[in-house]
């Protein structure tokens, strides 16, 4: 064995998990069991297949208390709040199954004089899940429950400071009743995960990362043809319109910006006020930040744990500095919170006003708890500096004029709009990102279309 993670709680910077790295001959037998298991794995029904991963989720939630609490240590969410991870995956989990048969169904023809024709969806074989820290289960869980139902099998490589979450899956799906192989997990390096993607018994990465890393992926992927889903970074915007019911858009804004210390793909990073509210906005949205608890996440008081790691609090800490010797304001005094300081994961949060796009806070990845609220004179503005991004995950405006928000929704680069809400995935719609946020699909009816590929079959009848 050769050793290899250690997760440092960022609570108390002390090594919560260690684990040895999967060694070369373990990793063969893990994809070789794999792809053994596949065939007769796709030839169960789709009923029983949805039997017994309705068994796995059940098995999962019973374990409610346990994963929160790890959760809680791993990377930092206080504990209030953690166990919400397990609903989320329950509810993304069964709806997908409930979209199976519809997801999975042949595609009838219009009928043709001696001849039959349809399209099936084939299962594609071994799925490679490549699963991030900041939602460990939920990002997980958006490939993998579509591709086992599929008639795929899974191999999941989960971040190495969140290592306990693959290995609650996988008791969770054995408990459910799956057969051995058919989900799988390994703890893997940077080289060894490169290798798995490159090797010929892996038909398709579903990668959840940084840019950098889904970059990695399709370097990797190179020339093996094979379909690749990336759910990259992103700098999400909101637009307050002047129409706007504002305690609600502070409300919904601040949360989407500081929920889980910033640290969410999909959080808003970003906010732009019309100039008729955008006083009473700022002054509300100040307020409501003060409010929050900056604390240890097994804390049942904590309302904003640390984030992951100082070295991603140090970066907020640089972004921040430097956009307001730039001119921008902050809001917030450090001062307030004790246990912020240089090399800490402890990191206060921070509301910032004048700011505009010459500054990397409004423009590049922060996922901490900052924002930016920026004025702006008109719809137009808005959507300019909306669209003024590598990224494009989500965006939200929020207004009483739906219809005119549904027009200014159809200006937006982005994969998912909203208006009045925020940082919500919908397990019923198409999850994806334009730009620099990735390329793919999971969830909803459209995500089996990726996990599986078409096969016409065309009879002519004699």
């Amino acid at each position: 064995m050769t050793k290899g993670i250690k997760t440092i709680s960022p609570i108390d910077n002390s090594i919560y998990v260690e684990r040895d790295f999967a060694t070369r001959d373990e990793i063969d037998k893990v994809l070789e069991r794999a792809q053994t298991i596949q065939k007769p794995w796709k030839a169960t029904t789709l009923a029983e297949r949805k039997k017994l991963c309705s068994k796995a989720v059940d098995a999962f939630v019973a374990k409610k208390d346990q994963i929160a609490e790890e959760i809680c240590w791993q990377m930092g969410r206080p504990i209030c709040s953690a166990a919400g991870e397990v609903g989320g995956l329950e509810e993304r989990a069964r709806k997908m199954i409930e979209l199976a048969d519809r997801g999975l169904s042949d595609i009838k023809l219009d009928e043709k004089e001696g001849f039959e024709r349809w399209i099936q969806r084939e299962a594609i074989g071994v799925v490679f899940v490549v699963a991030p820290w900041n939602y460990p289960y939920l990002t997980a869980i958006n490939a993998i429950m579509p591709a086992i139902l599929a008639g795929n099998v899974v191999v999941l490589k989960h971040s190495a400071q969140t290592p306990l979450c693959a290995e609650r899956l996988h008791e969770a799906f054995l408990a459910g009743g799956l057969p051995e192989g058919v989900f799988q997990y390994l703890h893997l390096s940077h080289s060894d995960t490169e290798s798995v993607i490159k090797d010929q018994r892996v038909n398709y990465i579903a990668f959840t990362g940084s840019v950098p890393g889904g970059e990695m992926v399709e370097k990797a992927a190179a020339g093996r043809f094979i379909g690749i889903g990336l759910e990259l970074g992103g700098k999400d915007p909101a637009y307050v319109r002047a129409d706007a019911d504002l305690a609600h858009a502070v409300d919904t804004t601040m949360d989407g910006a500081f929920f889980n210390s910033g640290q969410s793909c999909c959080g808003i990073e970003r906010v732009y006020v019309h100039e008729s509210v955008y006083d009473d906005f700022l002054k509300q949205a100040v307020a409501w930040v003060k409010a929050l608890k900056l604390g240890r996440s097994d804390d049942p008081e904590t309302t904003m744990g640390p984030v992951v790691r100082a070295s991603a609090a140090d970066f907020v800490r640089e972004q921040t500095k430097e956009a307001v010797a730039q001119g921008a304001v902050a809001h917030i005094s450090a001062d307030d919170y004790p246990n912020d300081k240089l090399g800490s994961a402890y990191l206060a949060p921070q509301v910032l006003s004048n700011v505009d796009h010459t500054m990397r806070v409004m423009t590049e990845e922060s996922f901490g708890p900052v924002v930016g609220i920026q004025k702006v004179s008109s719809d137009e503005e808005a959507i300019k500096l909306m669209n003024d991004s590598e990224y494009g995950l989500t965006a939200c405006i929020f207004t009483k004029d739906y219809d005119q928000g549904v027009a200014l929704g159809q200006q937006v680069d982005t994969g998912t709009f909203f208006i009045n809400r925020c940082d919500y995935l919908d397990p019923e719609l198409a999850w994806t990102g334009v730009k620099n946020s990735g390329h793919g699909c999971t969830l909803s009816v459209m995500g089996y279309e990726t996990l599986t590929r078409p096969k016409s079959f065309h009879i002519k009848k004699l």
